[in-house]
C-alpha cells in the first residue's frame, strides 16, 4: 500500500512502525472474510481492510473524527485477520497506533472516559475487582438491566482455591512459574489449582511469585501503554530471581495473559534496563498445552469415555499465540469426543473489556458463538480464557469449563 505520512507526524517512531506496517497491506480483502464484526455488520469501514485505510487517512492528513474512532473501538482485536492475511499484515498493532493518536485529537465523551478509567482502576487489582464485584452482585437486582446484566455472577466462597504445595516438596523438584492473573484468581481460582495439580503429578513445583500481578493487556488495550509496560515490568521482576535459578518455564493458564506475556519483548524493545529480560520471560512463557504436550507420555491420564464436548479456542490462543489444536488434542486423550463447532475462528464477543464497552455487538457474537457450540449437543464446553468462560457461561445454562479442569480430573489416582 502507498502512504504518505502528514509532517505533524514525521519524528514520531510508532508513526515510523505504522507506515511501514501499512505498506505490507496489498489490499486483497481476504481479511474481511474472517472479521466477526464485518461479517456482522457488512460495513467495510467495521472490517481490517476498512480500518486500515481510515488509519492511513488519519496519518496522510485528514482530520481526525469520532466517526473513525467508533470503528477502530468496534474492533475486537481478535487478529484473526492477522491468521488469514497472506502478506503478514501486523493489524493488531497498526490498530493499536491508530487509536492512541486518534485518542490525543478526538477527546471521548465524559462518561467514555469515566468507564474506561474505572475498569483500569479496578479490574487488575484483584482485591479492589473481588470488592467491585461483591457491592455489584448486592446491588444487582436494583440496577437497570442494561447495567445488571454487564455484572459477572460473583462465585462467592464455593469454589476451591489453589493451596500451594509444602516447600519442603520443591526442595529438588523442577519448577516452573506461573501467574495468578486478576479477573481468574477471584473468578476461577480452581484453574490455576488444576495447573498445580497437573505440574504435582509430573513431578513439578509451581511457583506463583505473590509479588506478580495483572500481565498488562488491559491497560495496553485501553491505550494506557506507559501503565502496561509498569505491569509488564512488575512481573519481570517478580519472576527474574526464579528465572535465575531455573526456572523452565512460565506456564499461563490464561490464554489472553499468555498472548500478552509472549510479547513483552516487543512491548519493552526500548527499554535499557528490561529489554533483554523481557526478551528472556518471552522465550519462557508457554500456554499450558505447549508444555504439557511435550511431557504427555509421563502425563498419567485414565483412558475412558467421557461424551461429547465443544470446544471453544479463545483468540488469544488461536491467532495471538498461534497453538492450535493442541489443547484439542489432549482433550481427547483423555477421552473426550469433540464436537464439530462451525466457524470456530470467530470470536465469542469477550475480548478483554469488549463486552463492557461494546456490549450489543459483543452479545451478538455471544450468541453465534453459542449456537454453533451447542451445535453438537454437548455435555459440556471448554475453552482456555478467563474471559471467554465467564462470557460464554453468561449466555447458556451449559457448564463452561476451563479446559485444564477437565484434564485435571481425568488423572489415574495416586498410588499408595
Amino acid at each position: 500500500m502507498q502512504t504518505r505520512i502528514a509532517p505533524r507526524f514525521e519524528n514520531d517512531a510508532d508513526i515510523v512502525e505504522a507506515d511501514s506496517i501499512l505498506r505490507s497491506c496489498v489490499h486483497c480483502g481476504f481479511c474481511t472474510a474472517t472479521c466477526p464484526t464485518y461479517q456482522l455488520l457488512g460495513d467495510e469501514l467495521d472490517g481490517p481492510r476498512g480500518r486500515i485505510y481510515l488509519i492511513k487517512e488519519f496519518l496522510a492528513g485528514t482530520p481526525a473524527s469520532a466517526e473513525t474512532l467508533k470503528h477502530l473501538d468496534r474492533c475486537l482485536t481478535c487478529r484473526a485477520c492477522e491468521t488469514t492475511c497472506p502478506s503478514g499484515v501486523r493489524y493488531a498493532r497498526l490498530a493499536e497506533i491508530g487509536r492512541e493518536h486518534l485518542e490525543n485529537e478526538i477527546p471521548r465523551p465524559d462518561l467514555e472516559r469515566l468507564k474506561r478509567s474505572m475498569l483500569r482502576a479496578v479490574v487488575p487489582h484483584p482485591a479492589r475487582f473481588r470488592l467491585a464485584l461483591q457491592l455489584g452482585t448486592l446491588f444487582k437486582p436494583f440496577l437497570p438491566e442494561a447495567l445488571a446484566r454487564n455484572i459477572p455472577e460473583w462465585p462467592g466462597t464455593a469454589l476451591p482455591v489453589p493451596h500451594p504445595l509444602q516447600a519442603a516438596t520443591s526442595d529438588h523438584r523442577p519448577t516452573v512459574l506461573a501467574l495468578a492473573g486478576c479477573v481468574q484468581s477471584v473468578m476461577t481460582p480452581q484453574t490455576e489449582a488444576a495447573l498445580e495439580q497437573i505440574a504435582d503429578r509430573l513431578g513439578y513445583h509451581v511457583e506463583v511469585p505473590p509479588e506478580a500481578g495483572c500481565c498488562g493487556a488491559l491497560s495496553l488495550h485501553l491505550n494506557a501503554r506507559a501503565e502496561a509496560q509498569d505491569y509488564m515490568r512488575r512481573n519481570i521482576d517478580a519472576w527474574w530471581p526464579h528465572i535465575i535459578a531455573g526456572a523452565e518455564a512460565i506456564l499461563l493458564s490464561a490464554s489472553g495473559c499468555g498472548s500478552m506475556v509472549k510479547e513483552y519483548a516487543e512491548a519493552l524493545q526500548n527499554d535499557p534496563d528490561y529489554a533483554e529480560k523481557a526478551r528472556q520471560v518471552a522465550a519462557l512463557a508457554r500456554d499450558p498445552s505447549e508444555w504439557l504436550l511435550e511431557h504427555l507420555e509421563a502425563l498419567p491420564l485414565e483412558h475412558k469415555n467421557r461424551g461429547p464436548l465443544a470446544f471453544h479456542a479463545p483468540c488469544s490462543l488461536q491467532h495471538a499465540q498461534r497453538v492450535q489444536g493442541k489443547v484439542e488434542a489432549l482433550l481427547e486423550r483423555a477421552g473426550y469426543q469433540l464436537t464439530a463447532v462451525a466457524d470456530a475462528h470467530l470470536c465469542c464477543g469477550s475480548a478483554g473489556t469488549y463486552s463492557i464497552l461494546q456490549p450489543d455487538l459483543s452479545r451478538q457474537l455471544r450468541q453465534q458463538k453459542l449456537d454453533a457450540l451447542q451445535q453438537g449437543e454437548p455435555c459440556a464446553i471448554a475453552t482456555a480464557n478467563v474471559g471467554c468462560q465467564l462470557h460464554l457461561q453468561g449466555g447458556t445454562e451449559l457448564p463452561v469449563r476451563h479446559w485444564l479442569e477437565l484434564l485435571a480430573e481425568t488423572l489415574l489416582p495416586e498410588k499408595s
